[in-house]
Parts: C-alpha cells; sequence; structure tokens
C-alpha cells in the first residue's frame, strides 16, 4: 500500500465512525460489545452512535468543538466517542483516574461545553467546575450521565444549577438518526492528552484518518486480528494503546471486545480469561509481573489466549519467557506512543526476541539519531524519531512543544534507543532517565531489567543520584515479591555478574512499591524529586 500519499488513497472524504459502519453492515447482529452490566451489538452501536451525535448537535455543540469524554470502560464509551465523530465532533478522551485540578485544567484548554461522564465521576467534576469558576466563567453547559440517579442530579445542580444535566439513554431515545459529517482524513477527529509524567498534559490532536492507519498497519498485519477473535484490554480506552486495542483494532474486522471499569487487578483479569474467553489481551509490563506473581494465576487450559501484547514499558525478558512458558502464548512486545496513536515498532509473532521491541511496523520509518541530529549506526545509544502515517498534527496551544516533538515528517519519541545488527531495537530510556556515569550512557532500564531477574524481585526502579564527590551514582529501589527476602550485597554482586561493573547500584532502597502513571509506567521523575527533598 503507497503511504506517501494516504489522502489519496482514503478520498477526499472520509469519516472514521461512518467508515467503521460501512464495514460492518454484514455483522449487525453480532455482539460488539460485553460491558460489566450487558452486550452491545453492531446494530444498537451505530444505532445509537447516529443518535448521540444528533443529541449533541442539539445541546449546540458545533462540529469542530470539543465534548470531554470522562467515562470509565462500558458500552456507552465507544458509543460516545464514535457518535461524536461521526457528528464532526472533536471527542477529548481523558484519564479518568485524575483530579479536579486536573479536570479542570483540561477543561479550560479544550474549552469542551458538553462532558459526558460516568455517575460516579461526577463529584470530582463538580469540584473542577468550582475550581473554574474562581478564575472565569465556565464554558460548561450540559453534561451527559449513563445510569443517571434522581441523587445524582440534585447533588450536582446544588452547585451547579445553570447546567444540563441529562441521563445518556434518555437523551439518545429521543434523538433524531443524523447523517455523518463529510469530514476529511486529515480533519480534526479526537483529541487524547499525554500522561503529563513531566509536567502539565497535552492535548495531542488526531485525525479521523489516523486510527485507520493503527489498524492497517499494526492490527491487520502484526496481531493478525480477526472476526472471531475476543480482544480484551487491561489498558482502558482513554489510552492510545487502549483505544486501538478497544476499539479502532477489534471495530476495523468485526471483533467482539471485552470492556471493565474497574482497575485491571490479577484477579478481574482472571476471572475474564476464565468466563469470557478473550483470544487477545493487552497488557503491560507491570500487569504481567503482577499476575504471575500471583497465586490464582489460571492454569492454560482454562484460558483461550492465542496472543498478548505489551506496551507502556519496555517488557523484561524473565516476564515474557515466564508467560509463555506457563500460557503457550507469545507476548508481542512493542513501542507505541501517544503522539503515534499507536504501536509503530514491535515484536511479531514466531519472531518475538524478548527483551527488544522488535523491528519497524511496515509502513513506519525510523531512526535513532545523535545529539547532532545525525542518523546512528548499529550498536550506538541515541534519540529515536519516527516517520508514520497515523503521527498527531500538534498539541493544542502550545506551539513550543509541538515545534519540538513534530519536527516535519519526522515525529521525536523522547525515547533512547539502540538497534542491533539483526535490526532489532532495544529500550534504553527516556532522554530525561538516561545516566552519564565516568562519562559513558548507562540505562536505567537495563539494570531494571537485571534486577527483575533475580528471583526474589518483583519490580524496581534506578536513578541517578550524586555522591558527595558530585559525581552521579546510580541508586535501585527495589519491591521484593512476597515473603522473599535478599540483601543489598546479594543484588549488587548479581548485577554485577550480569553487566559491565560499573553499571551496578552503589544504592538499594527496598520499597513497597514504586510510583507510577495510570498507564503503569514508572515515575523516575517522582524518585528524583523524593530525594532531593531528602538531601
Amino acid at each position: 500500500m503507497q503511504l506517501s500519499s494516504h489522502q489519496d488513497f482514503l478520498g477526499k472524504q472520509f469519516n472514521f465512525a461512518e467508515f467503521i459502519r460501512n464495514k460492518n453492515q454484514s455483522r449487525l447482529n453480532k455482539i460488539a460489545y460485553i460491558d460489566d452490566i450487558g452486550q452491545l451489538t453492531y446494530a444498537d452501536l451505530f444505532a445509537q452512535m447516529e443518535k448521540l451525535g444528533s443529541a449533541l448537535i442539539a445541546n449546540g455543540v458545533r462540529r469542530e468543538e470539543r465534548v470531554l469524554l470522562l467515562m470509565q470502560d462500558c458500552n456507552e464509551w465507544p458509543i460516545s466517542f464514535l457518535g461524536a465523530m461521526y457528528a464532526g465532533i472533536v471527542p477529548v478522551a481523558v484519564n479518568t483516574l485524575l483530579t479536579a485540578d486536573d479536570y479542570a485544567y483540561m477543561l479550560e484548554n479544550s474549552r469542551s461545553q458538553t462532558v459526558l461522564i460516568s455517575d460516579n465521576l461526577m463529584g470530582t467534576l463538580s469540584k473542577a467546575l468550582e475550581i473554574i469558576k474562581k478564575d472565569k466563567v465556565c464554558e460548561v453547559k450540559s453534561v451527559i450521565v449513563p445510569n443517571l440517579t434522581l441523587e445524582t442530579i440534585d447533588a450536582f445542580q446544588k452547585s451547579h444549577p445553570e447546567i444540563l444535566v441529562q441521563d445518556f439513554s434518555k437523551l439518545i431515545s429521543s434523538a433524531k438518526p443524523l447523517e455523518s459529517a463529510k469530514t476529511a482524513p486529515d480533519d480534526p477527529g479526537f483529541w487524547l492528552y499525554s500522561s503529563g509524567s513531566t509536567g502539565k498534559p497535552k492535548g495531542t490532536v488526531h485525525t479521523h484518518a489516523n486510527p485507520y492507519w493503527t489498524a492497517e498497519l499494526y492490527a491487520k498485519p502484526v496481531l493478525e486480528i480477526k472476526e472471531e477473535d475476543i480482544c480484551f484490554s487491561a489498558a482502558k480506552l482513554f489510552f492510545a494503546y487502549g483505544l486501538g486495542n478497544g476499539l479502532s483494532f477489534p471495530l476495523s474486522v468485526g471483533a467482539t471486545t471485552i470492556l471493565m471499569a474497574g482497575r485491571a487487578t490479577p484477579d478481574a483479569v482472571f476471572k475474564r480469561f476464565v468466563e469470557l474467553k478473550p483470544s487477545i489481551f493487552f497488557g503491560a509490563p507491570t500487569g504481567y509481573s503482577g499476575m504471575l506473581a500471583s497465586q490464582e494465576l489460571p492454569p492454560k487450559h482454562q484460558v483461550a489466549l492465542r496472543m498478548c501484547s505489551s506496551a507502556g514499558e519496555a517488557l523484561p525478558r524473565e516476564i515474557g519467557e515466564r508467560w509463555t512458558k506457563h500460557f503457550g502464548c507469545e507476548i508481542i512486545d512493542g513501542l507505541g506512543s501517544t503522539e503515534m496513536l499507536h504501536i509503530f515498532l514491535s515484536n511479531r509473532p514466531g519472531d518475538v526476541k524478548y527483551g527488544t521491541s522488535g523491528k519497524p511496523v511496515a509502513g513506519y520509518e525510523l531512526e535513532i539519531r545523535g545529539e547532532d541530529g545525525e542518523a546512528l549506526g548499529d550498536g550506538e545509544i541515541g534519540d529515536l524519531y519516527i516517520k508514520g502515517p497515523s503521527s498527531a498534527t500538534m498539541y493544542w496551544n502550545n506551539r513550543d512543544k509541538s515545534r519540538e516533538t513534530f519536527q516535519g515528517a519526522w515525529t521525536k519519541s523522547g525515547d533512547k534507543y539502540i538497534r542491533d545488527t539483526e535490526g532489532y531495537y532495544t529500550y534504553s530510556g527516556r532522554n530525561d532517565d538516561m545516566l552519564k556515569i565516568s562519562g559513558i550512557y548507562v540505562s536505567p532500564f537495563e539494570v531494571e531489567g537485571t534486577l527483575v531477574q533475580h528471583p526474589a524481585v518483583l519490580e524496581s526502579a534506578v536513578i541517578g543520584v550524586l555522591d558527595e564527590s558530585g559525581l552521579v551514582k546510580t541508586k535501585a529501589f527495589v519491591v521484593l515479591k512476597q515473603d522473599l527476602e535478599v540483601s543489598k550485597e546479594e543484588l549488587q554482586a548479581f548485577v554485577k555478574d550480569k553487566l559491565a561493573p560499573y553499571k551496578y547500584p552503589r544504592m538499594i532502597d527496598f520499597v513497597t512499591e514504586l510510583p507510577k502513571t495510570a498507564t503503569g509506567k514508572i515515575q523516575r521523575f517522582k524518585l528524583r524529586e523524593q530525594e532531593k527533598s531528602s538531601n
């Protein structure tokens, strides 16, 4: 497929929601989604999608204006997301685990006038609106809630009588069907906010065409996703990773998706493995590690997994090997980003090299560049750049960060990588996390990956700290497996035996947990801040 002129391939008119509807006309009676409450057929998905778009327009939302989607994973989520896109309105999908301050910022930044929200998040939204009102007039005019109760309405409107609160189902039932907006492939389709692990989250603007390309380039040729598959993602729909796993990928082939509102604890995941029999599971390294450590890990014969995917952070070799040994299926580890929407660097079925992120996905170009911006050869650590059709167009209202990340046709990932002579790429850490020890770059991930190979270690995080002489030394924070013990000296000797001696952690602290983002990424900057405040 020729990717250089993707607009020509898709045509001048392309609406992603309409595309998905047209692609599944032969599957209208099939189950598209199974959430904690019930099932949603493809026919109901598309009928309600159209009416939701119509209801948003009736609420006064105009084409290309934004609506905030603050909803736990449920059947109403894909209806809301696709319904907004169908009407040419831009859904802004946000993390449900954030604070009122975060939502106040996102509402102001996106200028959303309508919020689609889960009932149990209304209290947090109310606090966010109060924060906005302290400084300026709040622009939110309506709130749409699935399974709305009178108690929720009363509690919310005591503080915000000027805002219309509407029940999701009643609103849709009274709405008229709608024709799709005649959008173009490069029209704004939706926003995702970056995780904000190093500052304020950035509104990442994606087009109508972008989810199409992630499905065509990654889901179909790499995952080999089929109509018969049942997909289950631990990553929620509001994440770029979860959006592909639970929406654009399965809907592109007519598969079925399992949605879960709550946290993906080992027990919650195991329950769905055994009862609903997903064939593809999408997780992250911390989740796989926790499941392998659980005494409730189901045996292979109780599950129907044919493939698993991992992203968010590089998957340690030991975790991948143990999972494959237990379940008999591979974990296809890869690298994606909010800016590129999904995975562009990946291992492949039958060609998994645990400990690496695999090779570039066809349709994407990758370069590893040095500090001078020139491409580096094999065996050299540098900055990873990506070129591909699913790149976001910009960070909303943030020109400096947009120019820093989106450089012509290339997107700067912010990751350090190294490529071996066989073409496999290995993660070496984030730019902000890299350490320079005795003038040589040391990847904290390499040290962490070695520490977790020790049978007593569950997780680890490594940062650089200054010693008495002002020199950078490695310090490890280690979480041990339940009921297991090991000395600092034994761990140091273990690392020395496997890596170059200068890489071993000079200091080790045993902790009960590590600070993480909602996606499961370790927040090393918080450990660095903790060290500064304690010294």
